[in-house]
């Protein structure tokens, strides 16, 4: 892709750096969450338990109150279907969306060139690295070198070849990376986890000012928000703490 942009034309907009992770069992639950909040504070991720409950409509729902979608359904099949898969995405109205980088050059090519092809508001386009929920021990499981950072910056090569905007990485491998790909590339972190809160099922973690100082661009937070006691809050605190010099 020529250039990184929100939407056709123009620099891609940081804020608000925190994406809202909506991993909730319902439509009902996902729209009163984002009643209680504005695309001023964040944006939204929709994950898989999501879009299998609501479906596809919950995404042009969000995106018609004004915000900006990540939808997070990490595509991965061969090169024809995601490109289809890509494009159906696109026009549901996402800002930005995810396929899996082990699905190679030709599938993320493809992937690209289906949303450069016809699509109005073409969305951020990024590869799925490795889970942050896994650690040496599941690579190895898997086949896979026991060394996620290695990994990472394997897969993170072959997203940038084939074009695409930029990756989802761990706020771990995020100053590696943001050194060896530059500032346009960008880095999408989950596994973002307040100070004192739980790890839940993530490995890599980190918390959401040293991420940024890291040179991440977005952070996912998921459960440190949605289930505190109260999320707007919570989230309110988080974007405070983001206003501290880097």
């Amino acid at each position: 892709m020529a250039s990184i942009s929100d939407g056709i034309a123009g620099p891609l907009r940081k804020d608000p750096r925190i994406i809202v992770a909506l991993d909730f069992p319902s439509r009902a639950d996902a729209l009163a969450f984002a009643g209680r909040v504005t695309p001023a504070l964040c944006r939204l991720k929709v994950g898989l338990e999501l879009f299998a409950a609501a479906g596809p409509g919950v995404v042009e729902e969000l995106a018609a109150r004004g915000f900006d979608v990540f939808l997070d359904l990490k595509f991965h099949d061969i090169p024809t279907t995601v490109a289809r898969a890509c494009a159906a995405a696109a026009r549901l109205g996402a800002w930005m969306l995810n396929v899996h980088a082990l699905g190679g050059v030709q599938m993320l090519e493809a992937a690209r060139t289906a949303l450069e092809a016809g699509v109005t508001r073409r969305p951020l386009l990024i590869g799925v690295t490795v889970l942050t929920s896994h650690g040496a021990e599941t690579l190895g499981e898997i086949g896979l070198p026991p060394d996620p950072a290695a990994q990472v910056l394997r897969l993170a090569r072959l997203v940038k070849t084939a074009g695409l905007d930029g990756i989802v990485c761990s706020a771990r491998e995020a100053g590696i990376l943001r050194v060896r790909f530059g500032t346009d590339f960008v880095l999408v972190t989950p596994g973002i986890r307040p100070s004192g809160v739980a790890p839940d099922d993530q490995q890599r973690t980190m918390t959401p000012l040293a991420a940024l100082r890291q040179g991440a661009d977005f952070l996912v937070i998921g459960r440190p928000i949605t289930q505190a006691p109260d999320p707007v809050a919570a989230l309110e605190e988080i974007n405070n703490q983001l206003r501290a010099p880097l």
